[in-house]
């Protein structure tokens, strides 16, 4: 079996040499060169052919966002951001993401020796996952935060729901390359749209840059999910990273319930908490979708969602950065639809308006 060939792209000799040592202790992988700046990696990409690259984001004589931007749009392939735990470092990585790099390390900004050796069991799980990765090429740089809401993608203007949304609520869940595929359905629901509650496999100190990006370009209004706050419609509720997120009922309100809880599905959090509690507390009045990710976490709790009368949506996998939980999620016999990322937001608005309303408890 070939090994995936890694190139490392960093300004520091320190993160170069501790990544190649990661690299090149796996049987599977090897990591065939390092650069110390974009324009000797362009000239390594071209040379050597890597499958995967991990890029800083900080570098001289080019930034990692412009040098991302070029890659994507004259030579497609897998990148992992390796990006700084910092508020400014999670912002440049969702742009990153947007981009398409397909998914992001957290190194830390003290310890930098010992912080990236225990990290490296993730970091190499995760280039294996790149390298397997559907990318795609960049056609327009997007807009920077704080833009108008044009959803990035020509999204069409949706006709408010009325009373329709008041008890329905929307379950997503998604890893690798779920960034972008939320923001796809996000942008297209009306600003009375059914309550959304989120589960993005994420670490903590990202998901309050994701949440203000995406509420940048929503009519929804998208923050991280907050212990004991009511699920209300028009706005998206995001699991905060690091903790579990699930939805409960006070008396006739549904309301987040976020807390420190042990990972599940080695995930913390897991669209599995997530799910499970929306088969035990919304019923028929759950929507759930299945995006783009590595593994199974949440399949089984989403075939519960449909047990329970919920009606379920998968990605399909010519759209999927990774058809892992998704896949998963068919085998279990949770899907009510397949359908490609682009079709999923209209095939729930219109299921929406013709279900003519919540499902209401029986008491």
């Amino acid at each position: 079996m070939s090994k995936i060939k890694v190139v490392v792209v960093d300004d520091s000799a320190l993160v170069r040499s501790l990544l190649a040592e990661i690299i090149n202790r796996q049987p599977d992988m090897v990591c065939i060169g390092t650069a110390n700046d974009p324009l000797a990696a362009r000239e390594m990409i071209r040379e050597l052919n890597p499958d995967v690259i991990t890029l800083d984001v900080e570098m001289p004589k080019m930034d990692g966002l412009e040098f991302l931007s070029r890659l994507m749009k004259l030579r497609p392939m897998p990148v992992l951001m390796v990006s700084t735990l910092t508020e400014k470092g999670a912002e440049v990585t969702m742009r990153a993401l947007e981009m398409g790099a397909v998914d992001f390390v957290a190194k830390p900004r003290i310890g930098v020796s010992s912080g990236l050796r225990e990290l490296g069991d993730e970091i190499v799980e995760k280039l294996r996952i790149a390298s397997k990765a559907q990318v795609r090429r960049l056609t327009s740089t997007p807009a920077p935060v704080g833009a108008a809401a044009t959803g990035g993608s020509a999204a069409p203007m949706a006709k408010p729901f009325g009373r329709l949304s008041t008890e329905k609520v929307i379950c997503i869940g998604s890893s690798t390359g779920g960034t972008e595929a939320i923001k796809e359905i996000l942008v297209r629901m009306p600003a009375d749209a059914p309550a959304i509650v989120i589960t993005q496999h994420m670490p903590p100190g990202f998901t309050t840059s994701f949440a203000a990006r995406l509420n940048s370009l929503c009519r929804i209004a998208v923050t991280e999910a907050r212990d004991g706050e009511r699920i209300l419609p028009g706005h998206a509720y995001i699991a905060p990273g690091g903790l579990q997120f699930r939805i409960d009922r006070s008396g006739a309100n549904y309301v987040a319930v976020v807390e420190d809880a042990p990972p599940v599905n080695r995930h913390k959090p897991s669209v599995e908490v997530l799910f499970k509690s929306a088969a035990r507390v919304l019923g028929p009045n759950a929507y759930g979708v299945m995006l783009t990710g590595m593994g199974a976490d949440g399949a089984t709790a989403m075939k519960e969602m449909r047990d329970a009368g919920s009606y379920n949506y998968v990605q399909d996998e010519a759209s999927c950065v990774v058809f892992g939980m998704p896949k998963m999620a068919i085998q279990a016999g949770a899907a009510n639809e397949v359908l490609p990322l682009l079709q999923i937001a209209d095939a729930l608005i219109e299921r929406i308006r013709a279900s003519g309303g919540a499902v209401r408890h029986r008491i």
